[in-house]
């Protein structure tokens, strides 16, 4: 089995991946990516996942482990394996203005606008539910980013319970930082 931890950049990936690391799940991870102001705790990431479209060999190094995803090459994984994805979702508006402070931060132009981009995530996640329902070798479990940060003690339950494995839990939840959650929505009560 492979845990793979999927959603849009900016969506909370690399809070589960820091919840799953102390819990115990072994994680497979570089530090191509270190630590910085935008994720001063890490990204948790493989390089090679980068590679999926031309190469998938260095998958094998994946079983029993949890390793990053990003969900545009979600699609890109080859049968042949139990998939466990663990799919964080945030809402798109705080999504859209983490990626924009992110991209100020480093001098990198925004790109298309808001409203753009909003309905490219929304068609995009659509493609991602439907790959995810027929996929037969993936078992999907929907994380909602505001409720793991509200109630990261259930999420926590919920991800050990997914995995079928024994996490510890406590220092599951004792990763999350409240003062991390920097860009909120005050629509979607994610606060």
């Amino acid at each position: 089995m492979i845990t793979v931890v999927s959603g849009l950049p900016r969506s909370g990936t690399s809070l589960v991946m820091q919840m799953l690391q102390a819990g115990g799940h072994p994680i497979l991870c570089d530090e191509h990516r270190p630590a910085d102001a935008d994720n001063p705790r890490g990204y948790l990431e493989y390089a090679k996942v980068r590679t999926l479209e031309r190469d998938a060999t260095w998958l094998a190094e994946a079983e029993g482990r949890a390793v990053k995803v990003v969900s545009p090459l979600l699609a890109r994984l080859p049968t042949g394996f139990d998939y466990r994805v663990i799919f964080v979702r945030r809402d798109l508006h705080e999504v859209l203005q983490s990626q924009e402070q992110m991209l100020q931060r480093l001098n990198q132009p925004i790109g298309l606008d808001s409203a753009t981009m909003l309905q490219h995530f929304e068609r995009h996640l659509k493609t991602i539910d439907t790959l995810l329902t027929k996929r037969q070798d993936m078992q999907m479990l929907d994380i909602q980013h505001a409720h793991l940060i509200r109630e990261t003690l259930p999420s926590a339950y919920r991800i050990a319970e997914f995995l079928e494995r024994k996490l510890d839990v406590s220092r599951m939840v004792g990763v999350v930082d409240l003062g991390l959650h920097r860009q909120r929505n005050s629509t979607t009560g994610s606060q």
